[in-house]
């Protein structure tokens, strides 16, 4: 699970617009990127990356993340059955749990011991996905789901490539276990440094992972991946830039904000920034959030500049540490700036 001396791969993000996906999907396959990772916000990433998967013809399309709990397993597994027959095995499923208050006022769905609901999740999904390749009779019966139906008709075909792999977002302890455990990946939270990555995260998800590939699980057959991920705010001009440290600030103060990110800050001393957002955010007061990430804060958690400086830095801090590294635009920035930085980064290896 070491990734000292190997090549970062690059993927690019995209927001899943519908008016931009096909064409950032193609500039990225022609510039060379490996993957396209579409976040669940405002559209379905699933849909989105079904249309990228008619315009494309080997970049892989990632969810970054899907939310896991806003579905049945079920219900995931088809999503990402269509996806990744519809192009051809190149499927990859990025799966996040969110929090407490989006699971059940947002989407309406239960909540509780979310790493063991996770990952249970992760096996009800490999055995619905097994019996649609192997033809075997689905028999899934846990303590948060049942499936133990599935007829002919409703039998997707089988795939060459095989099912897709799995990687779980996490950032606390229980979560982050869960992926080393269970997952063929690990996505590391936009919302962390550095320092908590190294010291507080990849240690506990290795272990877990090194348990699974003792005790012989099968899905350790895989080779197990670590993406990073890292806000950056790029420009080509002044103006552009700027805009876009303004947007990171924001994204910056409002995981900061969420009751669940707090032990980041706390690796760092910002346990108080973390009551202050909090307040303003009960409030509405969104931008004076955003004026409260001061430089310090911001620059552990971004990198900001032209392509090149911003590559620069990333590969400074993630070299060695990722096997896989995305970065994070805020919305609205022009995709192909990003696609600059991964270009700037990959030749820099």
């Amino acid at each position: 699970m070491t990734s000292a001396h190997r090549p970062l791969r690059l993927s690019v993000s995209a927001p899943g617009r519908p008016d931009t996906i096909l064409a950032t999907a193609r500039e990225a396959e022609r510039r060379g990127m490996e993957r396209l990772v579409v976040s669940e916000t405002a559209y379905d990433p699933f849909v989105q990356l079904a249309r990228a998967a008619d315009a494309t013809r080997s970049l892989e399309l990632a969810t970054g993340v899907a939310i896991a709990f806003a579905r049945t397993p079920m219900t995931l597994a088809y999503e990402a059955w269509g996806v990744h027959e519809a192009s051809g095995g190149r499927a990859v499923v990025g799966l996040g749990s969110q929090v407490k208050p989006h699971v059940v006022r947002r989407f309406g769905m239960p909540w509780s011991r979310p790493a063991a609901r996770m990952r249970e999740y992760v096996h009800a999904v490999r055995a619905i996905w097994h019996s649609w390749q192997t033809g075997d009779r689905l028999v899934f019966r846990g303590d948060f789901y049942a499936h133990t139906l599935m007829t002919p008709v409703f039998t997707p075909g089988r795939v060459a490539s095989g099912p897709p792999p799995i990687l779980l977002a996490g950032v606390g302890p229980m979560m982050t276990a869960a992926a080393g455990a269970v997952a063929d990946g690990f996505i590391s939270h936009v919302f962390t440094s550095v320092e908590y990555l190294g010291r507080r995260v990849l240690p506990g998800v290795r272990q877990a992972r090194a348990e699974a590939e003792a005790a012989g699980a099968q899905w350790t057959r895989r080779p197990f991946e670590v993406v990073g991920n890292v806000f950056t705010a790029v420009g080509r001009t002044e103006e552009e830039l700027r805009a876009n440290v303004a947007a990171v600030r924001e994204r910056i103060a409002f995981y900061a904000s969420t009751p669940a990110y707090r032990p980041v800050l706390e690796t760092h001393g910002w346990g108080d920034l973390h009551d202050e957002l909090h307040r303003l955010s009960v409030r509405g007061r969104w931008q004076e959030m955003g004026e409260a990430v001061d430089d310090e804060v911001f620059d552990t958690f971004a990198v900001a500049g032209t392509p090149e400086d911003a590559a620069r830095e990333i590969h400074r801090r993630y070299a060695g540490l990722v096997d896989r590294l995305a970065v994070s635009p805020p919305d609205g920035a022009d995709p192909s700036l990003a696609m600059d930085v991964l270009a700037a980064v990959r030749d820099l290896e």
